[in-house]
């Protein structure tokens, strides 16, 4: 499941990149990192990123680059398309 296309932009009002995965390092608010569909604390209400940009987001979240394949067509698509990648990519 790799992307190819890129996104302009992320979609508004969206954050599923911040909620599907799981994010094994530190977060500022969550030193253990969070489990997969689980809203990150740094997930304002209007689903943006408040470390967005700053040296303590977590490496991972900056990894992760919007695409056409990643967010789909709505915001379902994007936590169905990251769980998939989720289950896909977990160790045994």
């Amino acid at each position: 499941m790799t992307s190819t296309t890129p996104a302009k932009a992320c979609r508004t009002d969206c954050g599923a990149c911040c909620i599907a995965p799981s994010i094994t390092s530190p977060i500022p608010g969550m030193p253990n990192g969070k489990p997969a569909g689980v809203r990150c604390v740094q997930l304002a209400d209007d689903n943006r990123c408040r470390i967005f940009g700053k040296p303590e987001r977590p490496a991972f979240c900056g990894g992760l680059q919007p695409s056409e394949e990643m967010c789909g067509a709505n915001r379902e698509q994007a936590i169905r398309w990251l769980d998939d990648l989720e289950r896909a990519t977990r160790p045994d």
